[in-house]
C-alpha cells in the first residue's frame, strides 16, 4: 500500500460510475480501462479505428471476467466504444453530441496523443498535428462534455508528461511555425496541456462549477514491459528485449496507468492537483508539483485564449453552474 493510503490493487468500488477515455485502443488508455470496469465502472473506450476498438473492448470484457472470478474484485463493470479522433473538430462534435446523449460521466481521462509524429505534419484543418492531437482536441472534448461533468460532480484529468521537466520553455509560438523538431512539438504539447489543465481548475472554481480539473503524468511506460494483451499490446521479442534493459528506470503501461486512474476516481485529489509516480519515472502514484512554468496564471490565459480561438469553442461556465442544480 501506498504510504498515503492509496493502494493500486484495490481501488475504490465504482459500481454505477462513468467514465469516458480517449485513446483506449492502446496503451496507457487502455490500461487504465480495463482497470476502471475492474472496479465496476461503466467506460466509454474511444479510438479512431473501429477494429482497433472492437478488439480493445473484447480485450477488456475477457480479462476482467477472467480475473474477477480468482480475485477480490467486485462485480465488474461495463463497456462500449465510441468512435473519436481528437486531431478532428468534425469528429469532436460528433462524438461529444453522442456521448452528451447518453448521460453524466463522473470523468474524463484526456489520454490520446502523439508522442512520435509521422511525416504528415498537418490536420486537414491546417493544424500542426502534435498540437492538435494533444492539445486542442482534448480542449474542445472538455469544453463540449463540461455539462455532462457538472451534473454530478464529475472530473476531468489532462494526460502531462516528466518530458516537461526536461528543458520546457513558454510555447510563445503553439503550433511551432518556426523552428519544428518531433521532439519539441511533443514536449511543448504537454507544456500545453498541463498548463490547460490548471486553468480549466482556476476558471472552474472561479464560475462556481462544481467540476475539477487534475493533471496527471505515468512517468516513463513502455510496451516492452507490459502485459502481452491479443490485438492491443502484442510487442515483438526484441521490442521486449530492448525494454527491459530499461527496467531501472521504467515501468510498463499498465503501471503507467495507476496514476491517471488515481487521478480521476480518488475523492482526496483535489482540484488543480498533479499526480505521477513516486519515483517520476516508475512507482506508486502520488501528489507532485509540476514544472513552475506551467502553473503560471498568465500563461494559462494565454494559451487559453489560443485554443478558444483556434477551435472556436467557448466553455459554457454558466450553464455548467447550474447543470448540478438542474440534475438534481
Amino acid at each position: 500500500m501506498a504510504r498515503d493510503g492509496w493502494d493500486t490493487r484495490r481501488l475504490p468500488d465504482l459500481s454505477g460510475r462513468r467514465y469516458l477515455i480517449t485513446g483506449s485502443t492502446r496503451g496507457l488508455g487502455y490500461f487504465a480501462s480495463e482497470q476502471l470496469v475492474a472496479a465496476g465502472a461503466h467506460v466509454i473506450m474511444t479510438g479512431r479505428h473501429p477494429k482497433r476498438l472492437a478488439a480493445a473492448h473484447a480485450a477488456v470484457e475477457r480479462r476482467v471476467t477472467d480475473a474477477a472470478a480468482d480475485d477480490w474484485s467486485p462485480e465488474p463493470g461495463t463497456v462500449e466504444t465510441l468512435l473519436l479522433d481528437t486531431s478532428n473538430f468534425g469528429s469532436i462534435r460528433a462524438a461529444a453530441a453522442t456521448a452528451r446523449a447518453r448521460g453524466p460521466l463522473h470523468g474524463v481521462l484526456l489520454n490520446a496523443g502523439i508522442v512520435h509524429p509521422p511525416k504528415q505534419r498537418q490536420t486537414a484543418g491546417g493544424h500542426e498535428l502534435v498540437f492538435a492531437t494533444n492539445v486542442l482536441g482534448h480542449f474542445s472534448l472538455a469544453g463540449e462534455l463540461l455539462q455532462n461533468l457538472a451534473v454530478v460532480g464529475g472530473r476531468m484529468v489532462w494526460l502531462g508528461s516528466m518530458s516537461t521537466a526536461m528543458g520546457a520553455t513558454d510555447p510563445t509560438d503553439p503550433e511551432l511555425v518556426e523552428g519544428y523538431t518531433p521532439w519539441r512539438a511533443y514536449v511543448q504539447s504537454k507544456v500545453a496541456t498541463t498548463v490547460l489543465g490548471l486553468e480549466a481548475d482556476r476558471r472552474l472554481r472561479a464560475a462556481g462549477v462544481p467540476a475539477s480539473s487534475v493533471v496527471a503524468h505515468p512517468g516513463y511506460s513502455i510496451s516492452g514491459r507490459s502485459p502481452g494483451v491479443r490485438g492491443v499490446n502484442e510487442p515483438a521479442r526484441f521490442k521486449r528485449f530492448v525494454d527491459n534493459l530499461q527496467t531501472p528506470i521504467s515501468q510498463s503501461k499498465q503501471s503507467g496507468a495507476h496514476s491517471l486512474v488515481r487521478a480521476l476516481v480518488d475523492p482526496e485529489i483535489e482540484g488543480g492537483q498533479f499526480v505521477g509516480p513516486r519515483f517520476i519515472v516508475h512507482g506508486t502514484p502520488r501528489r507532485a508539483t509540476p514544472v513552475r512554468l506551467t502553473r503560471d496564471p498568465a500563461l494559462g490565459a494565454r494559451l487559453w485564449e489560443y485554443c478558444e480561438n483556434a477551435t472556436r469553442v467557448r466553455w459554457p461556465f454558466e450553464k455548467a453552474a447550474r447543470a448540478r442544480r438542474r440534475f438534481r
